[in-house]
């Protein structure tokens, strides 16, 4: 049951209180890229049980793997995609991939082998009631089991809920400000009771659901959410904050707990900070669109 704290009036209470800056050391020059190989527009990043981080870009190469200390594993160059989005490694090892402008989502092997699409043919987008296509998807997020949810995203203004198999199971939300409506649904992420956190890019809001889609709750004072990543062991979220081009950690009362970043092109600010991975040890990896990189901050 959620708690009183989700109210809009505690939420501002809080929001007002001065955000310290988070405890995380920037790794200088941590992605270790073979000579002439440059990151396109960096859109995704995820971690693997393994702490490995798979890097998805615009560039030549748009996926890429690499290890926890930025040592590069494999990259793929064919890959079906027409511009990247959000990308995830699900509880088997699979990665998949939302090409935003494709109206797709994608399986992979860690090879590069493609395992599943969820798309209409041709590739053209579907509207908001369309069970296995998108328009503009943008991110999603697994249960433990392998079931998972998609954020669609830019065209369409839901989130749809998908078996392991990638079967169609249910569908919420419309385009528009009241509860449970969204404009411009940016991310989708799951804390450990399986409750759906959804990235309300222009509301300005993160908003809360049961797995069928009832409105539990949502967070108002927290920036304008772009990416959304849970940290199981700390139980908290670290949200990018792509207006204000930085990242801010969340209690799971919507309290802003600290800070990363700040606008800029040196080390350890951003320009479009869009989408983040949080590994075991508690290290946040954050993709940047205009300075085209992946940086990570080490929990100290």
């Amino acid at each position: 049951m959620l708690s009183r704290v989700f109210l809009p009036a505690l939420l501002a209470a809080a929001a007002v209180l001065p955000a310290a800056d988070l405890p995380h050391r920037l790794i200088p020059d941590w992605a270790k890229l073979p000579g002439g190989w440059n990151l396109g527009e960096t859109s995704g990043v995820s971690v693997d049980k393994d702490d490995n981080v798979w890097v998805f870009n615009r560039g030549p190469h748009p996926v890429v793997q690499f290890d926890k200390t930025g040592r590069m594993l494999r990259a793929w160059k064919e890959v079906p995609v027409v511009s990247s989005h959000g990308i995830k490694v699900d509880p088997e090892g699979k990665v998949w991939l939302v090409d935003v402008k494709g109206h797709a989502l994608l399986k992979f092997t860690p090879e590069g082998r493609l395992l599943m699409v969820i798309a209409n043919a041709g590739r053209t987008a579907g509207d908001n009631t369309t069970q296995y296509a998108f328009n503009q998807p943008t991110g999603l997020s697994f249960l433990p089991g392998g079931a998972f949810f998609v954020s669609d995203g830019y065209g369409n203004s839901r989130v749809a809920h998908y078996s392991k198999q990638g079967e169609f199971v249910r569908q919420w939300g419309a385009k528009g400000k009241a509860d449970g409506e969204f404009d411009l649904v940016h991310d989708v992420a799951l804390d450990k009771t399986g409750r759906v956190y959804v990235a309300d890019r222009a509301n300005s809001r993160v908003q809360i659901f049961d797995q069928q889609g009832k409105f539990l709750g949502k967070w108002t004072e927290v920036g304008q959410p772009w990416g959304l990543a849970y940290a199981g062991k700390e139980n908290a979220f670290y949200i990018c904050d792509g207006l204000n081009n930085r990242v801010v950690k969340v209690s799971m009362e919507g309290k802003i707990l600290g800070t990363l970043g700040g606008f800029g092109k040196a080390p350890g600010k951003f320009d479009l900070p869009h989408h983040m991975a949080v590994d075991s040890e508690g290290s946040v990896y954050i993709a940047e669109i205009k300075n085209r990189r992946v940086q990570k901050f080490a929990a100290r």
